[in-house]
């Protein structure tokens, strides 16, 4: 079979961005409607299929934020968020309505929990309101989106009740939210398989899932869902959300790029616009993500140890699985601290315009180790203070940064 046959019969992941509307959930990360539009036509570059722009009964600013993403982006899928309320999902369609792609996303908690002490409604009464809300939402647009808030902890039973009787009325998607990050990727997996074998006519409608990263498993769970059926799946860039976030658009991205002898799945994604994507998220909101942070974090392609250094400067792929120009990232850097190796230190000697002897490099990495125990950080002019005698009258290369931290740390 050639390679595009081969391609064109791997299932398709849906990709369904809710930056705009759980994301913003998190604390300091609202946006006003000028930033929504333009992180919203970034997502349409990005290559997401479904981009959730907001919650419009929440206020008037999110109304006209959802009313104008919906306007002006005509290649994405536009969805809005609604309780299963008809004052909730008429003021969503009103939102929606000027949207090439339009999809009301509507919700209602299935656990015993939520119904008890937070909605204080029975099974039937939920039921019956989850039905009667898909059904109206159903009279107003064609794609319907039903979500059974807190799924994982829900009654199994009960869960495949009420998502047969909103997929009779009219729901296209179903959204399994772990809402409270609480579920074990086996469990979830096991769950999604359930739902497929028990819930009569799920063959007419995707199944989603919607994971929490409270345990820190939000997209491992979300990776256990596709391969148990689900075929779309709801993320943020740089995993931001309510609490500890959501499963991150980027890290699930670049898994199924990067693992397609484990992952045979097709996805819209372009990967080289996953970087931007985050740098402008992190310049609208309070914070950037975590230095540390997959493929995005500031040190995603940073090196300190010797022996990584020494393997990267040998061969990249030594210590990395992608290059930083496939996520659209600026570069590798090899950082100088007290963790270098000779190789990283000689390197970037070099660079500077200084042609050492190996006695000469000996002595100026004693030099190194000695201060780099006493500073964290090695800045250009540091090296310089470090050279041999003779090498000090020698002018750095035109170009180099003296100012900044050696390697561009």
């Amino acid at each position: 079979m050639d390679k595009g046959r081969a391609a064109m019969d791997k299932p398709r992941i849906t990709i369904f961005d809710t930056t705009l509307r759980d994301g913003e959930q998190s604390p300091g990360c609202s946006m006003h409607v000028d930033e929504k539009l333009r992180l919203a036509r970034q997502l349409e570059q990005l290559g997401v299929d479904i981009m959730e722009a907001g919650f419009p009964i929440a206020s008037d600013g999110d109304f006209c934020a959802v009313q104008q993403v919906a306007r002006e982006v005509r290649g994405t899928r536009v969805a809005a968020l609604a309780r299963c309320n008809r004052p909730d999902i008429t003021r969503a369609w009103q939102a929606l309505e000027g949207a090439a792609q339009p999809r009301i996303h509507t919700f209602l908690a299935t656990s015993d929990i939520h119904l008890q002490y937070k909605l204080k409604i029975s099974r039937e009464q939920a039921l019956d309101q989850a039905v009667e809300a898909v059904a109206y939402a159903h009279s107003l647009c064609d794609d319907v989106e039903f979500s059974p808030e807190d799924a994982t902890r829900s009654d199994l039973d009960y869960l495949c009740r009420v998502l047969e009787a909103v997929i009779e009325a009219g729901a296209t998607t179903v959204n399994i939210p772990d809402t409270v990050g609480y579920t074990l990727p086996a469990e979830f997996a096991q769950l999604i398989t359930k739902i497929r074998e028990c819930v009569r006519g799920i063959e007419r409608a995707t199944i989603s899932v919607h994971c929490h990263n409270d345990l820190g498993l939000a997209v491992a769970n979300s990776l256990a869902a596709i391969d148990a059926g689900a075929r779309q799946v709801e993320c943020t860039i740089n995993g931001i959300g309510e609490r500890a976030g959501n499963a991150a658009l980027e890290e699930l991205a670049m898994i199924v790029r990067l693992r397609p002898d484990r992952m045979a799945y097709e996805i819209g994604i372009r990967n080289e616009q996953l970087w931007p994507t985050s740098q402008m998220l992190s310049q609208m909101i309070s914070f950037g993500p975590q230095p540390n942070k997959a493929i995005v974090g500031c040190n995603a392609f940073a090196h300190a140890a010797g022996i990584h250094q020494h393997g990267m400067l040998s061969n990249p792929l030594c210590y990395e699985i992608m290059t930083p120009e496939s996520v659209g990232a600026p570069g590798t850097r090899i950082v100088l601290g007290k963790h270098s190796g000779r190789h990283a230190l000689g390197k970037r000697c070099e660079e500077l315009g200084f042609s050492l002897s190996r006695a000469e490099l000996n002595e100026v990495y004693q030099r190194f180790t000695e201060l780099a125990d006493r500073k964290k950080n090695i800045f250009d002019q540091d090296l310089l203070a470090l050279m041999p005698q003779r090498n000090r009258t020698q002018s750095p290369e035109a170009g180099s940064t003296v100012g900044s931290p050696a390697f561009g740390d």
